[in-house]
């Protein structure tokens, strides 16, 4: 019999392939939703799928408490990847906290209850990111402070969510281990047009959108490493307890231009060639709440290292060029 693994948020970019990927390598997989009207979707996304029913779903609302033990009843493993992102831009930087921390402790709480052997949550790397003026390595021993000012709504949301997870199972963990997984910029194909998270930058960029590119950077992972990690993760004997940083290049957004231009040709004939001067992007985001929380990391390359991944989990990452060839497809085509 095979083993189960609730996933939740299967609409979701990153939990699709996680999906797909655990389907592919024999699980029985169970995901969340919070209402049965995208199921068809992500039946599709997860692609050739065995006629063998090992593909189910729950009705669970992370913001709600209902439904979540009986969810978890009889599973093995917890991939936790769901978590609010998205809606209007907002100069709140509590906006997402209560829903991201609640919802991961409803789910902690039922696993605990279920006895599920290990929860691998998805949290974020700036949970691990010094403050910027440090200048320091990014790494898995670092707590990242909420009240820093470079953390958006989102970032801040999952920095606190994560911490009360170790909080929880610190405090009532007997039998379930935790594990984090702290990823970069997601990118790579789309399998839904779906909760597109950092794909946005990819399809916003391929239709001319900023006219002029910003001076920020990002790490980037490919979804595809992502979820194969989170399996490594959720099966390593070393890996229970432990926090990994998922990363692979460091691409300015400039970079990022270029390569979809190569790579794609006529097709990326929209992607802006022209740089936004760092003094004029600092006085928009005066105006604009969605730019305010971005303004602190203009310019800046943070160090970040993933070798923990590499050495305990055989993380390897592809090439970002190849991740953003195939991101870019797939918004063509899906």
């Amino acid at each position: 019999m095979s083993e189960t693994v609730l996933v939740t948020g299967g609409s979701g970019f990153v939990a699709s392939w996680c999906i797909a990927e655990l389907l592919q390598r024999g699980y029985a997989v169970r995901t969340t939703m919070r209402s049965s009207a995208k199921q068809a979707a992500v039946r599709k996304a997860a692609g050739s799928l065995p006629a063998d029913g090992r593909l189910t779903f729950a009705i669970a609302d992370l913001a709600k408490d209902t439904g979540w033990d009986a969810t978890l009843a009889g599973c093995d493993y917890v991939l936790h990847v769901a978590s609010p992102l998205g809606g209007a831009p907002t100069s709140d930087r509590d906006a997402f906290v209560a829903p991201a921390r609640e919802g991961t402790l409803r789910v902690l709480r039922a696993a605990t209850n279920a006895g599920v052997r290990r929860v691998v949550m998805t949290s974020a790397a700036a949970a691990a990111r010094p403050p910027l003026a440090a200048k320091r390595v990014s790494d898995e021993t670092i707590w990242a402070d909420p009240d820093d000012p470079q953390f958006d709504a989102y970032r801040r949301s999952k920095i606190l969510a994560e911490r009360a997870a170790w909080d929880f199972i610190a405090a009532n963990g007997r039998t379930t281990q935790l594990t984090t997984i702290l990823p970069g910029a997601v990118f790579g194909p789309v399998l839904a047009r779906e909760n597109l998270g950092s794909v946005q930058i990819i399809s916003r960029m391929l239709e001319g959108r900023p006219p002029a590119i910003p001076r920020l950077g990002f790490w980037v992972v490919d979804v595809r490493d992502l979820a194969d990690l989170h399996i490594r993760a959720m099966i390593s004997p070393d890996a229970g307890g432990q926090r990994f940083l998922a990363a692979g290049e460091f691409l300015w957004m400039e970079e990022i231009a270029r390569i979809l231009r190569a790579k794609l040709g006529a097709r990326a004939s929209k992607v802006p060639t022209r740089r936004l001067p760092d003094a004029l992007f600092r006085f928009v985001a005066i105006f604009l709440p969605q730019l305010k929380t971005l303004a602190p990391l203009i310019g800046q390359r943070y160090e970040l290292s993933a070798v923990k991944a590499s050495r305990i989990l055989g993380f390897s990452p592809r090439a970002a060029d190849a991740t953003l060839y195939d991101c870019a497809l797939s918004l063509g085509s899906s």
